[in-house]
């Protein structure tokens, strides 16, 4: 399993570290250009994160029809020329041209759906927690080398590795990724988006994608510019609050993991993660030193990073096979709406609300955000059975459709299984291989 998925693990890590890399400096950055202001610079932060929103579902629906592998090749090529772009830029609307372009290459809920594709279902939560990790490694690293590259090198630098990196991924899909399983399924509702909008259980999981990457963005657009104005940072000392906060973050991760996919507790971790959310920003915005405001810092970290690996597996247990590129693309959508809606504001209420008043409504927010989960239930957890095709009558499979403890049936061409996901309460996988003989 992890050979199958440590390459596609590495574009989808690569991709965010590219991303990652300006975050710690592109406020200030962005501030220096021609034509700057705190409005345009928050929409430059959370700009990629607009498109990322509008290609998401048309990249997951493309790649359902169309296949994975191109779909991922179509969109780093795009990711790379915005970032050529915003290496080029000597004005706002310019680097803010190259985020947008950077966006629209929205390949997260593909590269997702294809680990989804190539690991069996009881092996996705521990998939995803790698691909969570990996991100996570990824984001520490860059919130580690983004400051100290640009300090010596100017910010432009950080755009041409991130174009350089997303070329590099292409040679991975290409050369290192094996191709999905084909397929076969009865559904012919692949395109019918009610039954995906109206689940509220995703329903639930889209309104935490969102606020939680939307608290993240406003979080990237306060740090540097709190710790360079008012407490007198430099650029080039960022590292100092990044790197202990992910550090602490990657540490709960697993945790976090093992409570939510061995024990079952996912409503429980995504309440502990909010509770450090509104716990953080109150911290930070109250704090009277920067040792306090580094404290808030850590602890908004700490809350992300529980969230993180559990909440695309968790996302994936309510998809079918012929949905899962939909589903994760319309729960990406919502959370890179978030980002977007999260730079937006913070760029147009930084300088025009004290920043006591802000994270006071997000403690709000965050009280109102955990009541919304307290009513959501946890998975029902359900067995999955790989039969051999040689084992029974083909024929038979049908029968299936009739069955209300069938949640769903489809085969794997590639290593002629049959693959059912049943209610283990109704039937046993005996009884079951036995009604398909």
């Amino acid at each position: 399993m992890i050979k199958t998925i440590l390459p596609l693990c590495s574009i989808i890590s690569l991709r965010f570290f590219g991303l990652f890399l300006v975050l710690p400096v592109i406020s200030v950055y962005a501030m220096t250009l021609h034509g700057a202001n705190t409005t345009l610079v928050g929409i430059v932060i959370g700009g990629y994160a607009l498109t990322q929103m509008i290609f998401q579902l048309p990249f997951g629906i493309l790649s359902d029809k169309l296949g994975r592998k191109g779909t991922i090749i179509m969109g780093l090529l795009l990711f790379t020329i915005g970032s050529l772009i915003c290496a080029v830029a000597v004005d706002i609307l310019a680097l803010l041209l190259g985020r947008l372009l950077q966006g629209a290459g929205a390949i997260g809920a593909v590269v997702t759906a294809m680990i989804s594709d190539v690991v069996k279902e009881e092996q996705r939560p521990k998939a995803m927690g790698i691909m969570g990790a990996s991100i996570a490694f990824s984001f520490a690293l860059a919130m580690l080398l983004g400051p100290v590259i640009s300090a010596f090198a100017g910010v432009e630098i950080l755009f041409y590795i991130t174009a350089f990196l997303a070329l590099f991924s292409i040679y991975l899909i290409v050369k290192k990724v094996p191709n999905p399983p084909k397929i076969t399924h009865t559904y012919n509702d692949a395109l019918h988006f009610m039954p995906v909008l109206k689940d509220s259980n995703l329903i639930r999981m889209n309104i935490t994608n969102f606020l939680q990457k939307g608290l993240m963005t406003f979080a990237f657009m306060i740090i540097p510019m709190v710790l360079l104005n008012n407490f007198e940072w430099e650029m080039k000392e960022l590292y100092k609050v990044y790197i202990p906060a992910m550090i602490l973050g990657v540490l709960a991760m697993a945790p976090a993991v093992i409570l939510a996919e061995k024990k079952g507790m996912f409503k429980e971790v995504l309440i502990i993660g909010i509770v450090f959310f509104g716990i953080s920003y109150l911290t930070i915005g109250l704090s009277s030193s920067d040792i306090i405001f580094v404290l808030g810092v850590v602890i908004f970290f700490i809350g992300f990073n529980m969230h993180e690996p559990i909440m695309q597996s968790l996302a994936t247990k309510f998809a079918k096979v012929h949905q899962r590129g939909m589903v994760l693309g319309i729960f990406n959508s919502f959370g890179y709406f978030g980002t977007f809606l999260g730079g937006l504001l913070g760029g147009i209420f930084f300088n025009k609300a004290s920043l006591s008043a802000i994270v006071i409504t997000i403690a709000v927010v965050c009280v109102l955000w955990i009541i919304l989960i307290a009513f959501m239930p946890n998975p029902m957890k359900k067995q999955v059975a790989y039969i051999g095709l040689d084992n029974i009558d083909k024929n038979n499979c049908a029968r299936l459709n009739e069955k209300g403890f069938i949640d769903e049936w489809y085969i794997n061409e590639n290593e002629n299984l049959l693959i059912v996901k049943y209610n283990t309460n109704d039937i046993n996988q005996e009884q079951l291989e036995e009604l398909l003989k």
